[in-house]
């Protein structure tokens, strides 16, 4: 009797995987929009799953290279460089196109010897960016870390409830212009929800 045949490798580990992997981490805040986005992708719900758990394997393997080595092996050669000052150090920011919103980018902050210092979704350099001026305009998939901080001074950063998730605190006002205390909750740095307190 012919022995069972092995189970076939994956394939390569592609730019629509790491979208899905976006999706997944935003799918506790916004399943909505998340299942509209991986139907745009092409993907099932098992597809998703099993492109997060890849991607965990990835990061967790003792034979794993650093998060920048990895982020080109998947995504491809970034966009042209550009360099940044933090500090006291200059560091390259690498972008990719992200097909799910072409509006924006995947960045990641790479620090001298190759650390990566941040990683999140900007905007594109020359798109549009969102009209923010209350919380109506705060909307899921709007904005941007960088954009509502602008858009609302002085935003407090807060310590994120996981990995790839961030937070801001600021006073925005509501439709009649009473300002109010928000947090607003990012994944990946795009915007998922917001929370308000009172005026």
């Amino acid at each position: 009797m012919p022995s069972a045949k092995p189970p076939a490798a994956p394939g390569p580990f592609t730019p629509r995987h790491f979208q899905l992997v976006l999706l997944r981490r935003m799918a506790d805040h916004n399943p909505g929009l998340v299942e509209d986005a991986r139907r745009r992708l092409g993907a099932s719900a098992a597809d998703l799953r099993e492109a997060n758990k890849r991607w965990q394997a990835m990061v967790c393997s003792p034979r794993s290279r650093g998060a920048a080595a990895r982020y080109r092996s998947v995504l491809g050669t970034p966009e042209p460089a550009t360099s940044r000052r933090v500090g006291d150090l200059d560091c390259e920011v690498w972008r990719w196109p992200v097909e799910l919103w072409p509006d924006l980018r995947f960045e990641v902050l790479v620090a001298p010897g190759g650390a990566v210092w941040n990683e999140w979704l900007v905007r594109a350099p020359g798109a549009p960016a969102p009209v923010l001026r209350t919380l109506d305009d705060l909307t899921p998939w709007s904005c941007t870390v960088e954009e509502a901080a602008r858009a609302f001074p002085p935003a407090r950063p807060l310590e994120g409830t996981a990995p790839s998730r961030f937070g801001l605190s600021f006073t925005a006002p509501d439709g009649q212009g009473v300002r109010r205390e928000v947090v607003a909750e990012f994944t990946w740095g795009l915007l998922q929800r917001t929370r308000v307190g009172g005026g």
